[in-house]
């Protein structure tokens, strides 16, 4: 079987071997401790559970035989083998092939991957994986994956972000085209940050471009936030605001903004004893004592 053309020669190159399927009971399968795929949402097995009991299990899951001659490890269809395990199902239909580590390995992340049932961190780890314990190349990696050599490499590069954005990635609160933008900022902490501004404000990657050129210091500091309000009516608001601290502080005040109430106020202060003053006098207007006269 040429691994290269995927899950459909897997069962094809069967279809002549097992002219039918086997039957294994459960308990002579084991799901296989180097799956790529790491996170399996329990929603989706209950889900995939139910269409399992109503329609049987259409397609077999794929085994080879372990060494000690008496359980069977998973090549393909761990989530199918994980819903008949909900179902209490004794007994499930398999195909059995015969592999070494290299080729299950292989087989796995193309399941994987052609199913796109890996996030972009199990993804990434699958594919340095195959390099560093099986010593394949970018170039030969891409053509068994079916990808192109960049989207490998860009891939892999994920894997150099930190573990607190690796973690976002991982859990679907920012996507492949965050991540890449991130990378270009150059300090990790910074990194964190800025990640952490993507989610909270649920920015675009277009937005977090501005943002990164912000923390790299190379953009405007109100990139991201500073836009015309889309709303006129919002604009006006911004006015009176601004107009109302204005006296009350007696110090300039800018308010920018957005259509949707998201912006930012400026401040102005003369040195630092207006600087301490106006601490002061913040503090005071959250504590509900604040005299304008004082």
């Amino acid at each position: 079987m040429a691994l290269g053309s995927g899950l459909d020669a897997l069962f094809e190159d069967n279809a002549i071997e097992n002219k039918e399927s086997q039957t294994l009971r459960m308990s002579e399968i084991e799901p296989n401790k180097s799956q790529p795929r790491k996170a399996f949402d329990e929603e989706e097995i209950r889900g995939l559970a139910e269409s399992i009991r109503e329609h049987g299990l259409i397609q077999p899951i794929v085994v080879r035989p372990m060494p000690n001659g008496i359980t069977y490890q998973i090549i393909a269809g761990e989530r199918r083998w994980r819903a008949c395990r909900v179902l209490g199902l004794t007994e499930v239909p398999v195909i059995i092939r015969e592999m070494d580590d290299f080729e299950a390995s292989q087989l796995a992340i193309i399941e994987n991957v052609q199913r796109s049932d890996l996030n972009p961190v199990e993804e990434a780890a699958a594919y340095k994986e195959l390099i560093d314990k099986y010593g394949m190349t970018q170039e030969s990696l891409s053509k068994t994956m079916g990808k192109s050599r960049p989207y490998i490499a860009n891939s892999m590069r994920l894997l150099a972000l930190p573990d607190e954005v690796l973690e976002m990635l991982r859990n679907g609160d920012i996507t492949t085209g965050h991540a890449k933008v991130l990378m270009s900022i150059n300090d990790k902490m910074k990194m964190i940050m800025a990640a952490e501004t993507v989610v909270k404000d649920k920015l675009s990657v277009r937005d977090t471009e501005k943002l990164a050129a912000r923390f790299n210091g190379e953009g405007d500091d109100d990139a991201v936030i500073k836009t015309e309000p889309k709303d006129k009516q919002m604009k006006n608001f911004f006015t009176e605001m601004e107009l109302s601290l204005k006296d009350r502080l007696n110090r300039g005040v800018k308010i920018s903004g957005n259509g949707n109430g998201k912006g930012k106020i400026v401040l102005t202060f003369e040195d630092k004893d207006d600087l301490c003053r106006l601490t002061n006098e913040l503090i005071s207007i959250e504590n509900g004592n604040y005299n304008s006269e004082n």
